[in-house]
This record gives C-alpha cells, structure tokens and sequence, in this order.
C-alpha cells in the first residue's frame, strides 16, 4: 500500500466564498483528498493551523512543511518507492516554496508534489483535477520537488507564475542541477528581498534597501547590464564590503546572465556582485536564505 503524506498550508484550492470575498475554509482539501485518492494509497493529513494564505508563506512556514515531511520520511524510510509528500498551497508565492522546498530537500528519496488551482473546490475549476493529478503522480513519480497544475508535473526548482487569472497559470525555467546528499536544512532568521533596477532608480535608494538586507537578489536588466551610476556602484560596493550578499539574476524569464558580454554590466561585477546565471528570482532568494542559514 502506498503512504501518502497530504500537507494542507491553506491557498485558493481550500476556500469559499465569504463576505469579504474567499477566504479559507476547514476540511474542504481534506474530505477532496479522500474522496479522489487512489483506493491501494493511505492518506495521512497534517493542516496547519490556521490556514494561511500563500500571500502570507514564509521562512517560518517552509520550515514547518520541512519538519512534516522530514518526520514523514523517516516514518516511511523502510518504504522505498512507496511514500510521497502533496503539499497543497495557494498559487501566488508557490514559486517562491517550490524553489525553498526543492533545495531545502535536494537528495531526498522521494518525490514531494505542489499542488494548487486558480478556482477553489466545487466550483468546477482545475482544483479537483490538479489535486486528482498530484494523488495519481505522487505514487509513480521520481524523488524531488514537482508541481502538479494544469494536466502537467513540472520541476519545481524554476517555477514562474505567468499569469494570474487563467488555469494555464505556471511554466517551469530549467535551472542547474542540485547536489544531494540528503541532509537537514532550515531557514533562519534573516533579511532578504528581491529588488529591480529600472530606469531612474536613485542609487540613493537602493543603498537604503541593501542597509537593512542581510543579502538580496538584484534583477538585472537582459544578460547582465545595468545604468551606468558611479553613485549605484558605489552601493552595491559599499553594501557586499559589510557582509551583504548580493545575488543579480536577469529580468527576462529565460536566458540568464552572461557577464563580460557587456560593458555596461562591468559595474556590477566589480562592486563584487555574484552571478546568478539562469536562476529565477526565487531561486536566487532560496540559495541565498539557504546558505546564509548554514
């Protein structure tokens, strides 16, 4: 018999309407899991308590979905290729988890599902059939991170939320391959934040954001360029001298960084600013809450 591990943390799948609009409700995922499951599966629910919108999720929180799948995999460890993890969350930072969980759990034997929808339980949306796709997937699938939306699985590790009305709602940018072994990871308490240059940005700006940041993912325009400001360099400068990391991804969804194709991004280098190459946003937050919580 399959153990299946259904981790409840709140998003659209499990609301109703409400007077202010929807909001969550108790039970809804919980009785949908077990009328859709597959009759060989054993279903064991965790529900946070309370439910928590995905605008809501942060490091606390992904720390509490790794402590449920960690106690879950070692209660299942002598059941090799008989255990998965479905974790059903709102769609709007379900990018950000899906890079938090898939390096936080890289090398972890078995295979943990995303799941979520554009239109709550019964009201004849995508939610039944994206919860139905990620029961049925969780069984057969590979060991990593996934998310299951759509009629698709995909690697969770480069989620983007492309749109945020229609059911095709997410695609996934490749990203590099990530190391096992296996081992405990958390987040800990730091202050992070993905900032944007756009044209006009006094440097003024964003020294006073890199101030309270213990690290940051700066999006960058095309494959690595940025205004040419002494004052901007001198705050990315000023800002990695004092210990802030400071990671620079593009700001188109695909293609990544490529430094030294362009002088105009020559600033950001020497300022000592690291190259994030095809990471998406969340990934490049991830790694970097990842190791600073090391």
């Amino acid at each position: 018999m399959a153990e299946i591990l259904l981790l409840h943390t709140g998003g659209t799948i499990g609301m109703a309407p409400g007077p202010d609009g929807l909001a969550p409700a108790k039970g809804l995922v919980e009785a949908a899991a077990r009328r859709l499951a597959p009759a060989d599966a054993r279903l064991t629910l965790h529900v946070f308590d309370p439910l928590v919108d995905s605008s809501a999720i942060g490091p606390d929180h992904w720390n509490a979905m790794l402590e449920a799948i960690d106690t879950f995999a070692t209660r299942c460890a002598d059941m090799p290729g008989r255990a998965g993890v479905i974790i059903t969350h709102g769609t709007d930072t379900m990018a950000f988890t899906g890079a938090a969980l898939a390096q936080a759990l890289a090398g972890l034997p078995m295979p943990v599902l995303l799941c979520g929808s554009m239109q709550p339980l019964g009201m004849k949306g995508d939610a039944e059939g994206n919860l139905k796709l990620a029961l049925d997937a969780v069984r057969d699938g590979p060991a990593g991170v996934r998310l299951a939306f759509n009629g698709a699985i995909m690697a969770a590790a480069g989620l983007v939320k492309h749109n945020s009305q229609e059911a095709d709602a997410f695609r996934s940018v490749p990203q590099a391959p990530l190391a096992g072994p296996y081992r405990r990871r958390r987040f800990a308490d730091r202050r992070l934040a993905v900032l944007t240059l756009s044209p006009g940005l006094p440097a003024g700006a964003l020294a006073g954001a890199l101030a309270e940041l213990d690290g940051a993912v700066l999006r960058v325009y095309g494959a690595g360029t940025a205004m040419d400001d002494p004052k901007l360099e001198a705050a990315l400068a000023q800002a990695v001298q004092r210990g802030c990391r400071i990671r620079a991804v593009s700001q188109c969804e695909e293609g990544g960084l490529s430094p030294g194709s362009y002088a105009a991004g020559a600033l950001l280098w020497r300022a000592g600013v690291e190259n994030g190459g095809p990471e998406t946003p969340e990934a490049a937050l991830a790694r970097l809450w990842i190791e600073l919580s090391d």
